[in-house]
C-alpha cells in the first residue's frame, strides 16, 4: 500500500464527521493529496445504501441484512475509491470502516464476529488502516448529542434509525469498540471525545503526526 489510510470510529454523536473534516482541511493545507470519504455513502451506490440503512422506516431490518448492506457498500467503496487512492499514494481519511461492522453488527447485534471479520477481509481486499482514531465518550452522552444534531439539521425522523435504538445497544457498541482497541493497541488511538472540537483536533494531530512524517503513530489515550 503506497498511501496512508486513516479511519475514524466511534458511537453515534462522538464527533467523527467533524474531526474527519478538520483533519482533511489540515492535510490539504499542508499540501497533501487527500481523499476524505465515509461509510456508508462514499460512492453513488453507497449513497443509495446509506439512505436504506439510516431510514427509520426500516427499523425491522434483520441484523444479517443490515450487515450485508454495509458489506456491499464497503466492497464498492474499496474498489472505486479507497483502493485506487491508496495505490496513487494519497492520504485517505475515512469516517467508519470495517471495524464499524464488528462493533455495531457484532457486539451490538450479536452477529458472529469471526464471520464478520472474514467477510470484511473479502470486502476490503485485505486493506487495513495504519491508524484508527476511536473517539470515545459515554453512550448516553453521545446519543443525546446525536439526537440534538438531528433535530438541528432537520433529519430527525428521516435519518435516525440508529439514534432510535435503546441505550443498551449503544453501550454494547461502545464496549465493542473499546475491546477492539484493547486487542490492537498499535493501530487504535483512543481519544476522549468529551472536550470541544478544537481541543480534540489538536490531540488527534499530535497522535498521527509521526505517521504523516513516515513513522508509526504512538499508542495511548
Amino acid at each position: 500500500m503506497k498511501g496512508t489510510f486513516i479511519t475514524f470510529e466511534g458511537i453515534e454523536g462522538s464527533g467523527k464527521s467533524t474531526q474527519v473534516e478538520l483533519l482533511c482541511r489540515e492535510l490539504a493545507r499542508r499540501g497533501r493529496e487527500v481523499v476524505c470519504t465515509r461509510e456508508p455513502g462514499g460512492t453513488a451506490l453507497g449513497r443509495s445504501v446509506r439512505s436504506l440503512l439510516l431510514d427509520p422506516s426500516n427499523r425491522g431490518l434483520a441484523a444479517g441484512a443490515e450487515l450485508f448492506l454495509y458489506l456491499a457498500d464497503r466492497c464498492q467503496h474499496t474498489a472505486e475509491r479507497v483502493g485506487p487512492a491508496l495505490e496513487r499514494g494519497m492520504v485517505v481519511v475515512c469516517d467508519r470502516w470495517a471495524d464499524a461492522s464488528v462493533a455495531y453488527q457484532g457486539y451490538g447485534r450479536g452477529v458472529e464476529i469471526e464471520r464478520i471479520r472474514e467477510w470484511n477481509r473479502f470486502a476490503t481486499r485485505g486493506i487495513r488502516p495504519q491508524v484508527t482514531i476511536l473517539l470515545d465518550l459515554p453512550a448516553e452522552t453521545g446519543l443525546a448529542r446525536a439526537r440534538a444534531r438531528n433535530r438541528a439539521l432537520g433529519t430527525a425522523g428521516r435519518e435516525d434509525r440508529f439514534e432510535e435504538e435503546e441505550l443498551a445497544f449503544h453501550e454494547r457498541v461502545r464496549r465493542g469498540y473499546l475491546e477492539l482497541a484493547r486487542r490492537e493497541p498499535g493501530r487504535f488511538q483512543v481519544v476522549d471525545a468529551a472536550p470541544g472540537a478544537a481541543q480534540t483536533h489538536r490531540r488527534i494531530l499530535s497522535l498521527i503526526e509521526p505517521l504523516l512524517q513516515g513513522g508509526a503513530a504512538p499508542g495511548g489515550r
